[in-house]
């Protein structure tokens, strides 16, 4: 038996959205817990896809002892406050300084998190920790597919674990993946490693693992693994909208012979290579995108889905964009839902104003970002919600919803789903919370890129990706990177930075 101690910081930070994280941010559940300290975290984590519980459960059948330190997440967003970096990572250091004998460690990690002051918020994080614990402690972590590897990461970390699901079905299996790892690391000491980065990025959408050519990626580097001579192997897409140095494309190999991990390492990111120019897919324009939807909704028996991609909560949009929204209005599309706007006083006025009541007023485009402009008309209230409920979705699996005040209204042909704390349209409960059959909808306008395919594409007839207005543009050359290394293309076979 290890006695292992346990914990996670996760954030995702887009370097060019409006809103940046607070450490209030942290301590507030929205689609998952809250920051949570000690014991609670066996109890609150419990059935919920995220790679922590997904440890927890490997390590005890293992029969390890885990000591819970915390774990906190906020929702993608501009880069993690100073105050909110400092204030979480000195928490987790003194948890982990005030136990007397640890024989290893584990941390939920996002990859992709850059605060006001440092550019590799992890490096940052990992590398404080290891000055602290020594050069001996197994350290493994887990890591978001979108994780922007970096040198740090990899220094100071033993193992270093990536999902290879994109919608992230596969968190919990990640975190399982993590604790098999552990299991080694502990038993046999340290592993080889190499890391090999491509040079160019890849836009969320066509990073998404239901499609080729990164289910046959993923599929590869999963047999690397289960061919008994890579202790463990991973590739991460990185996040495009992080203009930092490292963004981008990397696989990570780990194995007892260091010459076989090396060529490994060549392997996969080789195989990333030749597939540069499949990764490449049709993007609509809103108005054509709405007519088309209209059309094909006149005789198709299930929804058209219009993915609002370029205002992704999920990706550090704001999910106040309403630029979309007015295409469906304008156009009069009958039998839309739109989800979910991010407007916590419009969600007020419409608890004030009360079931079967309207308002008139400008809703959306809150936050400040350049060009967006409020959506202004007469609202009815057709349904209101505490935004309390329980994800049933196979991404939120097990979670339980907390996303304030919530409320359906309506206008012309169209239902707008209102919350009062961001969440990416990723789980059908969302609109079920509100009355909303999304099996019934003639088309449905949903802020993610990925994610929602994992609930919503079993009762799609066709889904389209939407360039409507945003702050995650799904052209990369649209986005005024400064610090990105130089050579790197900013799009599949497109120019270089």
């Amino acid at each position: 038996m290890a006695r292992i101690a346990i914990g996670g910081f996760q954030h995702e930070t887009n370097t060019f959205a409006p809103v940046r994280a607070s450490y209030q941010d942290f301590e507030q559940a929205d689609g998952w817990p809250g920051l949570t300290r000690g014991a609670a975290i066996f109890e609150t984590f419990q059935g919920i896809n995220l790679p922590l519980p997904g440890f927890i459960e490997q390590a005890r059948a293992l029969g390890h002892e885990l000591i819970p330190l915390l774990w906190c997440s906020a929702s993608p967003s501009a880069h993690v406050e100073k105050d909110a970096f400092e204030r979480i990572a000195a928490d987790l250091l003194a948890l982990i300084s005030s136990q007397s004998k640890l024989d290893a460690l584990y941390l939920d990690l996002h990859g992709a998190m850059v605060t006001e002051h440092h550019e590799d918020g992890e490096g940052e994080l990992l590398e404080r920790i290891r000055a602290m614990v020594g050069p001996r402690l197994p350290i493994v972590v887990s890591l978001d597919l979108h994780a922007n590897l970096t040198e740090r990461m990899l220094r100071h970390a033993s193992a270093l674990v990536v999902c290879r699901t994109y919608p992230h079905v596969d968190l919990a299996e990640t975190g399982g993946r993590a604790a098999e790892i552990m299991e080694r690391l502990l038993r046999h000491g340290p592993l080889a490693k190499a890391m090999r980065r491509a040079d160019f990025l890849v836009p969320l959408p066509w990073q998404c693992t239901l499609i080729n050519p990164a289910a046959s990626l993923y599929r590869v580097v999963g047999e690397a693994e289960g061919q008994g001579r890579a202790a463990s192997a991973s590739f991460a897409f990185g996040f495009p909208p992080a203009d930092i140095a490292e963004c981008g494309p990397a696989v990570v190999v780990y194995a007892e012979d260091a010459a076989f991990a090396e060529s490994e390492a060549d392997r996969l990111i080789g195989l990333v290579n030749a597939a540069e120019r499949e990764f490449a897919g049709k993007i609509w324009q809103k108005d054509e995108a709405v007519r088309y939807a209209m059309a094909k909704g006149a005789t198709a028996t299930r929804p058209i889905i219009l993915a609002d991609t370029q205002d992704n909560p999920g990706a550090g949009g704001n999910s106040d964009s309403v630029d979309l929204l007015e295409s469906l209005v304008s156009l009069k599309a009958e039998g839309a839902v739109f989800a979910n706007l991010y407007d916590p006083e419009t969600a007020r006025i419409a608890h004030e104003t009360g079931l079967h009541g309207s308002f008139e007023r400008g809703i959306g485009a809150w936050c400040g970002s350049p060009g967006l402009e409020k959506f202004r008309g007469r609202f009815k209230v057709l349904a209101l919600g505490d935004g309390s409920f329980k994800a049933t979705g196979p991404f939120y699996r097990g979670n339980h919803m907390q996303l304030g005040p919530m409320a359906l209204l309506g206008i012309g042909g169209t239902k707008i789903v209102v919350t009062s704390r961001k969440q990416q349209a990723a789980d059908q409960a969302m609109l079920r919370h509100l009355g909303v059959d999304p099996s019934a909808a003639k088309i449905l306008a949903l802020k993610s890129s990925v994610h929602f395919r994992a609930d919503f594409q079993p009762i799609a007839e066709e889904i389209l990706v939407v360039a409507a207005a945003g702050d995650n543009p799904v052209d990369n050359r649209a986005l005024p990177y400064r610090r990105l290394r130089k050579g790197l293309r900013l799009m599949p076979l497109g120019e270089a930075f």
